[in-house]
């Protein structure tokens, strides 16, 4: 069994909407099982809303958001309502073992199993094992400590990875700005998100960010975004906004809509930020079409603001304020 056929099975598994510090660590998960001879795989990550109601539905007559998720013939496998489940906000995963030639799939819970779960617990995840009620064994989960309650009013954990990613090239971070202070280690290309790394290098190449280029969401990356925004408001329309990185009233002030056809800058950087919150868009083209207005849509819905497919005051604050 090839160690990088559990990890493409996995990333597949996982979606698109994970968080990026679970998302690392449950392939380091995996990376450091293979080396005891366990072959794990991932196969749950990001769970939308609808799929978290079409699982509900299963065994049950369920309606969500005015569409029926009924499915009697099927047994009963949940008990979370959509919202109710940490899959639903890209910090849960669940795993499973897999046979020597990579064709069956294990579920006995044996020391093996435990020793994957012992593994993901060092890296920084709660295992459903321990739960004193019902034992979900397959699951684990990082939430930083919020609530099922705090992530649905828009609130999300602040992770941090509890391993070192495995790196290459020593580069110098000119020490421009607070952000950019420190001598850095650059990450091997296959380590990260390659689309964050992508977003990395942009706001390096563009507003001189001096961010390291791993591939990992955080919020240096953040920050580096909301200068990117404040440079653009202040070069387009004339505003005068310190270039701080830090979300404001005066920032948020100064926003101005960005909706359907808009293209440039500030329609990459929403793309950018929409991304980082689990939105996937396909690709960060700088222009504000179909991809893009379904995107923001869905994240508007998410967070419970008007979702009018216009990224306004509103949509930059739940991007940006948190």
């Amino acid at each position: 069994m090839e160690l990088q056929t559990l990890l493409d099975r996995s990333i597949k598994n996982m979606g698109s909407g994970m968080n990026s510090v679970v998302k690392a660590s449950a392939l380091e998960m995996i990376k450091r099982a293979y080396k005891e001879g366990i072959y794990v795989q991932i196969s749950a990550g990001y769970r939308s809303m609808e799929e978290q109601a079409a699982l509900y539905g299963q065994g049950r007559f369920y309606s969500y958001k005015g569409k029926s998720y009924s499915s009697m013939s099927k047994p009963k496998v949940t008990k979370a309502l959509p919202g109710q489940s940490f899959h639903n906000y890209g910090v849960a995963i669940d795993y499973f073992l897999v046979s020597d030639d990579g064709k069956t799939a294990l579920w006995t819970i044996n020391t093996k199993w435990k020793r994957v779960a012992a593994i993901g617990k060092e890296l920084g995840f709660k295992w459903g094992g321990d739960w004193t009620g019902f034992k979900d064994y397959p699951h684990l989960e990082m939430t930083g400590g919020l609530t099922y309650s705090q992530m649905m009013a828009g609130k999300r954990p602040s992770l941090s990875l509890k391993f070192k990613p495995e790196t290459e090239t020593i580069v110098m971070v000119p020490p421009k700005t607070e952000v950019a202070s420190e001598i850095t280690k650059e990450p091997s290309k296959n380590k990260g998100d390659e689309t964050i790394r992508s977003i990395q290098k942009t706001l390096n190449s563009r507003y001189d960010a001096g961010l390291i280029v791993d591939g990992y969401n955080g919020p240096k990356t953040k920050a580096a975004l909301i200068q990117a925004l404040q440079t653009e408001l202040n070069k387009q329309f004339g505003k005068k906004l310190v270039v701080d990185g830090k979300w404001g009233a005066k920032t948020k002030a100064a926003i101005v809509t960005v909706k359907k056809g808009a293209k440039g800058n500030l329609t990459w950087i929403l793309q950018a930020a929409l991304f980082l919150e689990g939105f996937n868009l396909g690709s960060l083209d700088s222009d504000f079409g179909k991809n893009t207005e379904s995107a923001l849509s869905k994240f508007q819905k998410a967070k419970k603001i008007t979702a009018d497919k216009k990224a306004g005051k509103a949509t930059f604050t739940e991007l940006f304020a948190a």
